[in-house]
């Protein structure tokens, strides 16, 4: 599988992931949007709900029982401007109302910063975390080619030693077979001569002239039998010599592939780890956008609130 399929599928499910917590978001938003309806929205809190109410009749009651009567309308004309009893005490209730709210919404604003600092202080320990990984896998991989630098260099350094030991047996062996091939044209029948065709009485030093023929027919084949052996043998040394040269020379090549391979490899682990990071990060940053973004809509959403909280307790 190729690195481009592998990133957009790992793509696709950050996505994927991403929608299904905006979607419970929404879907919580839309829950607490409900809850505060039934709770502090309900019908029979609405100021016009006693035009429409089917048991205002059962309900009716005399023109002015106190004078906190919510029926005590200016056109009703049962109440006046310094006819209210409970001045002080409504007055200090709403004082009391209006210092608990201010309170809430400070603990509300303290509590959001809290959440915030949290974030930003979770997401500077995660940054460290992916920097002290970065430094360990650049010191693994710092070691790792100190290793193999050392490898390559012992390699060598054996590989230099075997060939010299290679080349001066060599030239040993071929100095052993000159001196053989030397020692063999001495003593042959060729240089020496036969001393059986012109044996003499005097010694065995000593030939007839006149009887000497020169060699046989079968010294001279013998003489070319060992002469084309020679050949051979000395073809064949030639032979396994670039045969050796050959194999050593595949070695090296081979060698230096790998090395080769290996440099490759490190650097796609690198690219491949520098993806991750890069991945890790925009997924870091796409969830430190929606906090902010959710955060941001509950404070936007927590004074309208306190909006209808308040024409509630006025309507009332």
């Amino acid at each position: 599988m190729s690195f481009p399929a592998a990133e957009m599928r790992h793509n696709d499910k950050i996505m994927c992931i991403l929608e299904e917590r905006e979607r419970k978001d929404k879907k919580n938003l839309c829950r607490a949007i409900n809850d505060f309806q039934q709770r502090f929205q309900k019908p029979e809190t609405r100021r016009e709900f006693d035009l429409s109410d089917p048991l205002s009749l059962k309900k009716d009651i005399p023109a002015r029982q106190s004078d906190n009567d919510i029926r005590n309308t200016v056109s009703g004309m049962q109440k006046f401007m310094g006819e209210d009893l409970n001045f002080y005490e409504r007055k200090k209730f709403q004082e009391e109302q209006n210092r608990e709210w201010s309170f809430q919404q400070q603990r509300e604003r303290r509590n959001a910063r809290a959440v915030q600092k949290c974030a930003e202080n979770l997401y500077t320990e995660t940054m460290l975390q992916f920097d002290e990984t970065a430094r360990h896998l650049q010191k693994l991989e710092s070691a790792t080619k100190k290793a193999v630098c050392a490898a390559v260099k012992e390699f060598n350094k054996n590989q230099a030693m075997e060939s010299a030991a290679r080349k001066k047996q060599e030239k040993k062996q071929e100095e052993e077979d000159n001196l053989a091939e030397i020692s063999s044209l001495l003593h042959g029948s060729l240089l020496s001569e036969n001393p059986q065709q012109a044996a003499s009485s005097f010694g065995p030093h000593h030939v007839i002239l006149d009887r000497w023929k020169g060699m046989t027919q079968e010294q001279l084949e013998q003489i070319r039998l060992v002469q084309k052996q020679q050949v051979q043998e000395k073809l064949r040394l030639q032979e396994e010599e670039y045969q050796r040269d050959m194999d050593w020379d595949r070695r090296r090549i081979q060698g230096a592939r790998a090395n080769l391979l290996l440099e490759r490899q490190q650097l796609r682990q690198q690219r491949d780890l520098r993806r991750a990071l890069d991945s890790s990060n925009l997924s870091l940053a796409r969830e430190q956008c929606l906090q902010k973004k959710y955060m941001n809509e509950v404070s936007r959403s927590q004074p309208t609130e306190d909006y209808f909280k308040q024409f509630n307790s006025r309507g009332r």
